[in-house]
C-alpha cells in the first residue's frame, strides 16, 4: 500500500509532531513496509485458533481480598513534613 508524504504529514499533525519533509519521506517507506508486514499477516490461516492463544499454559495467581491491619496514621503522618488534622499538606500544584 502506497503511503504519501501528504499522509505522513496528516499522522504526524495528529501526533503533534513537526516533521521535515526528508524526515516524511522516510517515513512514508517506513510506514509502507510496517501496513505490508501487517497485510502478509492477514494471510496467515487463523481458522480454529482461539484468539486468546498463548505458546504456553498461562494462568492467573488470584488471590482472596483479606482484611488486613495497616499502619497507625500517626505513626505515618510522623514521617510528613507538614501536617493538619491527620492529612499530609503538599503544596498547590493546580490554580
Amino acid at each position: 500500500m502506497k503511503i504519501s508524504k501528504e499522509e505522513v504529514f496528516h499522522v504526524a499533525k495528529l501526533a503533534r509532531l513537526n516533521l521535515t519533509d526528508s524526515e516524511a519521506e522516510k517515513l512514508s517507506i517506513d510506514m509502507e513496509s510496517i501496513i505490508g508486514f501487517a497485510d502478509k499477516l492477514n494471510e496467515l490461516d487463523t481458522e480454529g485458533v482461539v484468539p486468546t492463544a498463548h505458546a504456553i499454559p498461562v494462568s492467573n495467581a488470584f488471590r482472596e481480598d483479606e482484611v488486613v491491619p495497616s499502619y497507625e496514621n500517626e505513626l505515618i503522618i510522623q514521617n510528613a513534613p507538614h501536617a493538619e488534622d491527620g492529612c499530609f499538606v503538599v503544596p498547590r500544584v493546580v490554580e
